[in-house]
């Protein structure tokens, strides 16, 4: 054996090159005991899958489960959730100027180190793809459905037009394609009505899609608003144990919103509050907030 292996390092060394390679691959695959056997197995190079974001079991009748506030009794967490709307209408108005965005927003939260959990529509993630992208692979966020055109999934909803019942579900499809074309990396299976309004028959539509739609406990009323500190207010008097804050991230209907978080979170911290994204939440929540 230690002839044989001699005679293949002289052919290594006086080869061409061609042959050199060769003979080296022998080489290495002699010192296993078996030509063309590594001494031990290559390792894997593909990287194991995360696991999967919790989400609720069916409601009554295997409607949509609705999450509103995780447990009250299990620690103060809380949970800033930012909706980016924007309907497919707008597209001139943004080309005009118009900002549907707000990266000082998403700076702040970053800055500050605050998990949160943004709610997006496929439009917007069209409009602006190189955020939605950012925040999509930022491990602090993560990005959940807020439509693909933030159209109402009931009639009468602050006066935003309807999906019909039979797009629906393609609706929620359409705007998770969006996420995947923006490259959103692993969006939540997460859905939030535009303008928080549902009904049975909304429900029943979206249960075979699985996924869990999540409301809020605490409103705080940024949008339109001009008064940071009143909304900083309303947050802070609102929040609990568990709670859901619903915000904005969008310039030109939230102005302020910006400006509060710079309030709300130091306040929050300083009562015991840890900020959490809604998946751990909903881990966390074991049926506790839903609805059906």
């Amino acid at each position: 054996m230690i002839t044989y292996v001699r005679r293949r390092t002289a052919l290594c060394a006086l080869g061409t090159l061609t042959a050199t390679l060769a003979a080296l691959a022998g080489c290495a695959g002699d010192t296993s005991g078996g030509a063309g056997r590594p001494a031990h197995p290559p390792a894997s190079t593909t990287a194991p899958s995360p696991p999967a974001p919790p989400t609720l079991a069916p409601g009554p009748s295997g409607l949509t489960p609705v999450f509103e506030n995780g447990p009250r009794s299990r620690g103060r967490t809380v949970a800033l959730t930012f909706d980016a709307d924007m309907t497919a209408d707008q597209g001139p108005r943004a080309a005009a100027g118009e900002r549907f965005d707000n990266p000082a927003l998403v700076a702040t939260l970053r800055r500050l180190k605050v998990p949160a959990t943004f709610f997006m529509t496929g439009r917007w993630a069209e409009e602006y793809p190189a955020q939605a992208r950012a925040i999509g692979r930022d491990p602090l966020f993560e990005v959940a459905n807020h439509s693909y055109s933030h159209h109402a999934f009931t009639g009468r909803c602050y006066g935003l037009p309807t999906v019909p019942a039979a797009r629906m579900r393609a609706d929620v499809e359409r705007a998770f394609a969006a996420f995947r074309a923006a490259g959103v990396e692993r969006p939540v299976p997460y859905f939030r009505f535009p303008g928080g309004c549902y009904d049975q028959r909304a429900l029943r539509a979206l249960a075979p899609g699985g996924v869990t739609a999540v409301q809020w406990d605490v409103v705080s009323g940024d949008a339109f608003a001009t008064d940071s500190a009143a909304v900083a207010r309303q947050v802070l008097d609102g929040v609990r144990p568990g709670s859901v804050v619903v915000m904005h991230c969008t310039r030109s209907a939230a102005p302020t919103t910006e400006r509060a978080l710079r309030t709300i979170v130091p306040k929050l911290r300083e009562r015991g509050f840890r900020f959490v994204r809604v998946s751990e939440q909903i881990g966390a929540a074991g049926g506790a907030g839903v609805r059906g």
